[in-house]
């Protein structure tokens, strides 16, 4: 059975960006995993970090339930995922448990430095996989085997300068979008966060709307989640597109999109 890996920065960012595709490949027959580096701790106005941790935990885990994902532990907490040794040998361990052929993450490009650095360490721990000589921690054997790495679109589909990014693929959610609101909807802590801290209103309509904007942009389905593939190089054959093979008719390239 092939596995797939969500690497996200917080407990729903996966839910908002990724977890469609990851149910259509579950639908598919694949494996799929559920990982957030930070635990969500600075995530509340009302409680306090240890507080919020154990809520955010329990919340993360029905979510990955909702979504059929096992789930792994996060690494680290909030605004303390830095691109450095430490927390990558311990991402490059679970890349090598869980031996994907697929790790979906963030944009290289978003709003917020979390989400970037997040992408910068996942694209780094399916890089080094297969090399013996890299020690992960814990230890874990350097595994043989392809990986292609996807990334999602940034929050409000436009980078830290306001510049709009466009995808070089449209995956169709619309069938499984209630399963995706149902996991979002496990984060029940986030509501009133998100609406103090970013003026989101309700998270679950933010999240409809940018799904509904990118079907929007494909101009063929409803609901939508938009992806860029990594560069091969180091990862897969330069032709790789496991979401391709596996999604059929919910899958659609971009034609304007130029690499």
């Amino acid at each position: 059975m092939k596995s797939a890996i969500a690497i996200a920065a917080h407990p729903d960012d996966i839910e908002f960006y990724m977890a469609g595709t990851l149910v259509l490949l579950r639908q598919a027959g694949w494996e799929i995993h559920y990982l957030n580096l930070a635990r969500g701790n600075c995530g509340s106005v009302k409680w306090n970090a240890a507080r919020t941790r154990a809520v955010r935990r329990r919340e993360a885990q029905q979510a990955a339930r909702a979504l059929g994902a096992h789930w792994h532990a996060p690494l680290c907490d909030d605004l303390e995922i830095f691109y450095e040794i430490g927390l990558l040998r311990r991402l490059a361990a679970v890349i090598r448990e869980v031996k994907p052929a697929v790790v979906l993450t963030h944009s290289p490009q978003d709003y917020m430095e979390d989400h970037m650095n997040t992408c910068r360490l996942a694209v780094t721990a399916a890089f080094v996989r297969g090399m013996p000589n890299f020690r992960t921690a814990p230890a874990r054997r350097w595994i043989e085997g392809d990986v292609t790495v996807y990334h999602a679109m940034p929050h409000g589909l436009r980078d830290g300068l306001r510049r709009r990014i466009i995808p070089e693929i449209y995956v169709n959610t619309t069938a499984v979008h209630e399963t995706k609101r149902a996991a979002l909807g496990c984060h029940r802590s986030q509501k009133e966060w998100l609406d103090i801290s970013q003026g989101l209103g309700s998270y679950l309509r933010a999240m409809d709307g940018m799904s509904l904007a990118l079907g929007r942009m494909c101009g063929r389905f409803k609901h939508a989640e938009g992806w860029r593939r990594h560069s091969h190089l180091g990862f897969c054959g330069e032709k790789a597109d496991p979401f391709r093979d596996a999604l059929g008719r919910n899958y659609r390239r971009n034609r304007k999109y130029a690499p």
